[in-house]
């Protein structure tokens, strides 16, 4: 348990952190999220313009016009909330197994030499 406490935890949340699965997932939650940001604070401008100036505004002009950045940004959401890491699975799996803390050793290896004084 040493081990596991001293060297593995860091790995683990490192390997969560990095996973390519979170990375992407992210990424488009981000993108996503700009979108629908531009798309809101576009709607708000031009509706202070026309209640300002009292003209119609055309809104078509905007890079998220016909665009339901809303219903985007919300599916986004809903993929990162049951985002599924492989790493996550995998954790899973080891610790159903008897010895847990050795399935750990093996899926995340550390040099034999650093191991040997927390054994």
């Amino acid at each position: 348990m040493i081990w596991l406490k001293e060297r593995r935890n860091a790995s683990i949340a490192e390997s969560v952190l990095n996973s390519e699965e979170l990375d992407k997932t992210v990424a488009r939650l981000v993108v996503a999220s700009r979108n629908d940001g531009y798309a809101q604070g576009y709607a708000e401008c031009s509706h202070h313009v026309v209640s300002s100036l009292k003209v119609d505004w055309d809104t078509s002009r905007s890079a998220t016009y016909g665009v339901n950045t809303d219903a985007a940004l919300a599916a986004m959401k809903t993929e990162f909330n049951n985002l599924q890491l492989t790493v996550m699975d995998l954790i899973n799996v080891v610790l159903q197994s008897d010895d847990h803390v050795a399935q750990l050793r093996e899926f995340f290896p550390y040099g034999e030499d650093e191991d040997e004084d927390l054994t």
